[in-house]
């Protein structure tokens, strides 16, 4: 399983890229493999607020629907239309082809309270 050294991760599987005053956010490539092959992903709309640590979508897999948890709060500027005809993208190309949504965020400080990839990989083996 890979973990980007350039990313910040969640304790929710969530990654985050930023790029300027915006985030770039999927799942990990852990959380995929453990959610089995996705077939729906459900996303907020652009414009629409979201606040740290509250679920924003979700995805559902063969076997189960898991909530997606905002890393950030800010204002939904993009979303991922190409995972609506393409939900495998998440599955096969977890941090390229499947990003869900870029962030305008409200607080840059809180990238800081994310992970680095080093803690992430701490996390996961616990898991």
């Amino acid at each position: 399983m890979t973990t980007p050294k350039d990313l910040r991760y969640t304790e929710e599987h969530e990654w985050v890229k930023v790029e300027g005053d915006q985030v770039r956010v999927g799942i990990t490539d852990f959380a995929q493999h453990e959610l089995g092959d996705i077939v729906f992903v459900e996303l907020p709309e652009v414009g629409d607020e979201i606040i740290a640590d509250q679920p924003f979508g979700s995805v559902e897999s063969v076997k189960t629907v898991s909530e997606l948890y905002a890393p950030i709060s800010g204002k939904v500027v993009e979303i991922n239309e190409d995972l609506n005809d393409n939900p495998e993208n998440v599955n096969e190309s977890p941090y390229e082809k499947a990003w869900m949504i870029v962030i305008e965020v409200s607080d840059k400080s809180q990238v800081d309270k994310l992970m680095t990839a080093e803690q992430y990989e701490e996390l996961l083996k616990d898991h």
